[in-house]
């Protein structure tokens, strides 16, 4: 299968017209086998499979590491290919915030502890993105990694509280031969 890479929403939605139920793997790229293992089970989710690559700048705080996160763009969509992902959504920060951030998720108490304690802007930036590309993928599935719980608790809570008619699939953590 060949893997198409789409920019715009614009694209998007022609790459998606009438593809039937729709898997996603949000990303922010720099991918991973335990990304691997997501992109592989989202191919049995639905009858397309799609992936975003998007460095959020919006969960990150003034100091983090926004400028430094690693990017590989051409190693990322390889990964995707050999997955069997039909569509990857790369998006530019104008696409996804073309009115700046006026608007965000508020991830509530739950957001403000464990990993929430130390970045306290990180899960509203998070949640904001997630909920976007739901609303533009328009997927059945969307699929995250348990290694991020908490990330994957505020995801299902936003989606139960806000109507979003996505199933949230947590998939189990994918460890390094040391159990790592």
């Amino acid at each position: 299968m060949s893997t198409s890479v789409v920019r715009t929403k614009a694209d998007l939605a022609r790459a998606l017209k009438g593809r039937g139920a729709v898997s996603l793997v949000p990303t922010m790229g720099a991918l991973h086998d335990g990304h691997s293992r997501l992109l592989e089970h989202a191919t049995g989710y639905g009858d397309i499979a799609v992936a975003s690559i998007f460095v959020n700048p919006t969960q990150f705080a003034p100091g983090e590491d926004f400028a430094d996160y690693p990017r590989d763009f051409d190693a990322d969509v390889e990964r995707c290919e050999q997955a069997d992902i039909a569509v990857v959504f790369a998006p530019d920060v104008h696409q996804m915030y073309p009115g700046g951030t006026g608007v965000t998720v508020d991830p509530g108490p739950l957001g403000a502890v464990l990993e929430g304690a130390s970045r306290p802007t990180h899960f509203g930036g998070v949640l904001t993105v997630v909920s976007k590309l739901f609303g533009l993928v328009q997927p059945d599935y969307a699929l995250f990694g348990e290694k991020d719980f908490q990330q994957l608790t505020l995801i299902r809570h936003m989606v139960r509280e806000l109507c979003m008619p996505v199933e949230v699939v947590g998939c189990p953590i994918v460890r390094e031969s040391d159990g790592l």
